[in-house]
């Protein structure tokens, strides 16, 4: 009877427990725009369970794929609405609310993916990043590697001149026009969506993103011209919304850090190992792939293009450029 009796207790208390659990459990939102199939989401999910592992369940971050929670300007605004916790994000985005930050993607300022993560870990990073928590109070806790930015084109493209009247789409974000218009090129906002079909029938005559895009998309099924530009080393921000960086204990800010800290050094390994093998892919294909003299591209956007008419400091470029 006894047995019987402090079985019941048991299991009672284990069922009081795991109410307890469940009554502690905060659940989370995490937000972002890439398929599911991508290193973004799969290491996001990851990031996530890593979370819930390190805190003991006290947190259970959902992750929504895909825009499910809306486009990359929707869960930006949800970070200040409080309606997203945790999103994964451009720094243009961020260089909306804090301009300064948007120097990383002024052209040709990151040698090569090694640069972009060294410079996560500089003093000049943690002082732009600081920047913009400071005006938004959000928390930019890692960046990943999303691709170095390459042209493709119907006709063969050597140097800065060659693009002179070409049409090309490019994304309407101030520093990715910053080196076609320098080259003379006539720059077209065309949806992301829409890109293959305005290759396919003459509305453009190129466009310009990294090589994993290129190959996603089937961008040179109606391009043969690969041309190495390599004019933007991009990347994403994984951030953390105001609200939510506030309510953690300094001890889960620090899990949040590192773990997030980790899944994009996983995504950054993904994405530039498959890099590393579409060049010979490509050439398989059949396609057109060339190297260009980068330093007569960056001579003309030095020449022609002001930082301040981005709101950007010269100094940060400075002081970028020089990590090793």
């Amino acid at each position: 009877m006894k047995s019987r009796l402090a079985t019941i207790l048991c299991t009672a208390a284990t069922i009081m427990a795991s109410t307890a659990i469940a009554h502690a459990q905060t659940v989370l939102k995490w937000a972002h725009v890439y398929e599911t199939s991508e290193p973004f989401h799969t290491d996001s999910v990851w990031a996530a369970e890593e979370i819930n592992k390190r805190t003991d369940g006290r947190y259970k971050i959902e992750v929504y794929p895909a825009s499910q929670l809306g486009k990359e300007a929707d869960i930006n605004q949800g970070l200040k609405l409080g309606t997203v916790d945790i999103i994964i994000s451009g720094s243009s985005f961020a260089a909306r609310d804090y301009k300064p930050i948007g120097v990383t993607y002024f052209p040709y300022i990151f040698r090569n993916p090694d640069h972009l993560i060294a410079y996560t870990k500089s003093d000049v990073f943690k002082r732009l990043a600081k920047g913009y928590e400071d005006k938004t109070g959000n928390h930019i806790a890692a960046v990943s590697y999303y691709g170095t930015r390459h042209t493709t084109s119907n006709k063969p493209i050597a140097k800065c001149a060659d693009m002179q009247g070409l049409k090309i789409r490019v994304p309407d974000v101030p520093a990715y026009l910053a080196m076609p218009r320098a080259c003379g090129a006539n720059t077209t906002p065309i949806a992301f969506a829409e890109v293959y079909l305005a290759l396919q029938n003459g509305t453009v005559e190129a466009q310009e993103n990294p090589l994993t895009t290129i190959e996603a998309k089937k961008f040179f099924e109606v391009q043969k011209n690969i041309i190495l530009t390599g004019h933007i080393v991009d990347h994403l921000n994984t951030v953390i919304s105001k609200t939510r960086w506030a309510s953690l204990s300094d001890e889960d800010k620090k899990i949040f850090g590192e773990v997030m800290q980790e899944a994009a050094e996983r995504t950054t390994k993904t994405i530039a190992g498959k890099e590393n093998s579409l060049v010979a892919t490509f050439k398989e294909k059949g396609i057109n792939v060339t190297e260009v003299d980068k330093a007569d591209f960056e001579k003309n956007v030095m020449e022609k293009v002001k930082f301040e008419d981005f709101g950007y400091e010269k100094s940060d470029w400075e002081a970028i450029r020089a990590i090793q």
